[in-house]
C-alpha cells in the first residue's frame, strides 16, 4: 500500500467505531471453523444461522435473529449462533448449505443437524427452539428506538438545530401506518447510535393541530426536519427499509446499513480527503500550512463528521511529529488491539 493510501485509511479510522464492529453481534455467538465443534454438539442444543453478508434475506432476518439471541442469552441449555459462509466456506459446505440464510438445529451432543423450515420471525424461531430444546423461554421485548412526540415535546425535539429529525405523522387506525410500523422501527434501530439523527413519530389523530400545521391530510405522512431547515421537507422516497437508509445517509451524512452497522465509508470526510492528498505529497513546511487549512475545515463540520475530523487532525499532527512511518505503525497497533479484543470476546462467550 502506498504512503498516501495508508494515510487516507488512517484518517478514516476511528478506534471507537472499530470496537463497535468487534462487539456488534450482540447475543448471537459468532461461530468459525476454529470454535464450531467446541461449541456445537456439546452439552447444549444449538440453533445456527448460515448466512452471507451480502444476502438480502439474511439482512432482513438479522434483527429477528438478534431478538432470538437476546431471548435465549440466559438459557444455559441452548446456544444461538451464526456462521459467515463467505468467510468459512468449507464449514458451510460441510453442512450442505447451498442458499442463504440456512438455519439448522443441532441437538445436544450431536453434529447431525435438522433444517429449520418455518417462518423467519423471532416469534416462530423462539417456538421452534423451545420445542427442540425443551425450554420455555419467552420472546424478549426490545424497547422501541422511535421517539414518540407530543404537543409538549414536538418543538423541543424537532426544532433542535443540532439534530436531523424524521417524523412520521400517523393515525392508530390507519392500515398503511400499521404496515409501516415494523419497518420504521428497524429504521430507528439502524440509527440509534447516531446522536444527531432522530427517528420520531406523532399520533396525528390525537394531535390534530400539529398535523394541520404541517399540511398533513393523509396517513402516514413523513416529513424531514434537517438541521438547516426546520420548516420541514416532504419525505417522498420509498417506504422500504433500504429506501429510508439511503435517504438518511444522503441527507445526514451518516454511513449505516440496514442493520445499523457501519459501512466502508464510515469515518471518511470528503472535504478533508482533498487536503489529505495535498498533505502526503507536500514538504514538511507545506504540511504545516495544510494542517492549518484542515483545522479551518474541521471547524465547519457538525455531528459525526466533526468527530471524524478530529481523527484526521490527530493523524496529521502525529505524522508531522513522528514522521511518514507513523500511519503504518498506527494501523498495525490498532490491528493488534482489535485482535486482542476479539480474543477477549471469544473467551467471554466460551466461559
Amino acid at each position: 500500500m502506498e504512503r498516501s493510501q495508508i494515510w487516507v485509511v488512517l484518517g478514516a479510522i476511528n478506534l471507537a467505531l472499530l470496537f463497535a464492529y468487534a462487539f456488534a453481534d450482540g447475543d448471537v455467538l459468532v461461530l468459525t471453523e476454529d470454535n464450531f465443534e467446541k461449541e456445537i454438539g456439546q452439552d447444549r442444543g444449538a440453533l445456527v444461522e448460515f448466512y452471507a453478508p451480502w444476502c438480502g434475506h439474511c439482512k432482513k432476518l438479522a434483527p429477528e435473529y438478534e431478538k432470538l439471541g437476546s431471548s435465549f442469552k440466559k438459557a444455559k441449555s441452548v446456544l444461538i449462533g451464526k456462521v459467515d459462509c463467505d468467510e468459512h466456506k468449507s464449514l458451510c459446505s460441510k453442512y450442505g448449505v447451498s442458499g442463504y440464510p440456512t438455519i439448522q438445529w443441532f441437538p445436544k451432543g450431536s453434529l447431525e443437524p435438522k433444517k429449520y423450515e418455518g417462518p423467519r420471525t423471532a416469534e416462530a424461531l423462539v417456538e421452534f427452539v423451545n420445542t427442540e430444546g425443551g425450554t420455555n423461554v419467552k420472546l424478549t421485548t426490545i424497547p422501541s428506538n422511535v421517539v414518540v412526540l407530543t404537543s409538549e415535546t414536538f418543538d423541543q425535539i424537532v426544532f433542535d438545530v443540532n439534530k436531523d429529525v424524521l417524523v412520521e405523522f400517523y393515525a392508530p387506525w390507519c392500515g398503511h401506518c400499521k404496515h409501516l410500523a415494523p419497518i420504521y422501527e428497524k429504521v430507528a434501530n439502524a440509527y440509534k447510535l447516531e446522536e444527531d439523527v432522530v427517528i420520531a413519530n406523532l399520533d396525528a389523530d390525537k394531535y390534530k393541530d400539529l398535523a394541520e400545521k404541517y399540511g398533513v391530510s393523509g396517513y402516514p405522512t413523513l416529513k424531514f426536519f434537517p438541521k438547516g431547515n426546520k420548516a420541514g421537507e416532504d419525505y417522498e422516497a420509498g417506504r422500504e427499509l433500504d429506501d429510508f437508509v439511503v435517504f438518511i445517509n444522503e441527507k445526514c451524512g451518516t454511513n449505516r446499513d440496514a442493520n445499523g452497522q457501519l459501512t466502508s465509508q464510515a469515518g471518511i470526510v470528503a472535504s478533508l480527503d482533498a487536503l489529505v492528498k495535498e498533505f502526503v505529497s507536500a514538504s514538511n513546511e507545506e504540511q504545516k500550512a495544510i494542517l492549518s487549512r484542515m483545522e479551518e475545515e474541521i471547524e465547519k463540520l457538525t455531528g459525526s463528521s466533526a468527530r471524524y475530523g478530529k481523527t484526521y487532525l490527530k493523524a496529521a499532527k502525529s505524522t508531522l511529529e513522528k514522521g511518514a512511518d507513523y500511519a503504518k505503525k498506527e494501523i498495525e497497533r490498532l490491528q493488534r488491539i482489535l485482535e486482542k479484543a476479539s480474543r477477549l470476546l471469544l473467551s467471554f462467550y466460551l466461559s
